[in-house]
């Protein structure tokens, strides 16, 4: 099950870089648990978001702010149910021109072959500093 499961969370990936955000959210339950750590009110993606509609309004609001120059998950590890993502990404922010860069860590919570649980965690200092006006 954990290759199976890395095999999905690759394809979402592969799916986002094409700007697939439908095949994205086609891996979801419907009650997907959706948690970038930090605050919203430093950067209006950050929070904690339930169900399909939260999910799709995270994509939503990281293209509206969000231009990315690099979107590189590098390690793929699962355990059980999880699957843990090592990656970096960079990015200017649309309304500023500010950059900014982070390595991340996104943790995926399958039920029944879906995402049910996504965790990201980043360097949330830096990016509220870059999306300041």
């Amino acid at each position: 099950m954990s290759e199976a499961n890395i095999a999905v969370v690759q394809g979402a990936y592969a799916a986002y870089a094409r700007g697939d955000i439908e095949a994205v959210l086609s891996v979801l339950t419907p009650d997907v648990e959706w948690h970038s750590t930090g605050r919203p009110e430093d950067f209006p993606a950050l929070g904690k978001r339930k169900g399909m509609a939260a999910a799709q309004d995270f994509f939503k609001t990281v293209r509206d702010h969000l231009e990315f120059s690099e979107f590189s998950p590098r390690d793929f590890y699962a355990d059980r149910d999880k699957v843990f993502v090592l990656g970096y990404y960079a990015m200017t922010m649309k309304k500023n021109g500010r950059k900014f860069a982070s390595e991340w860590v996104h943790i995926f919570t399958f039920r029944g072959g879906r995402v049910a649980k996504f965790h990201e965690f980043l360097d949330t200092a830096q990016l509220a500093s870059a999306f300041k006006d």
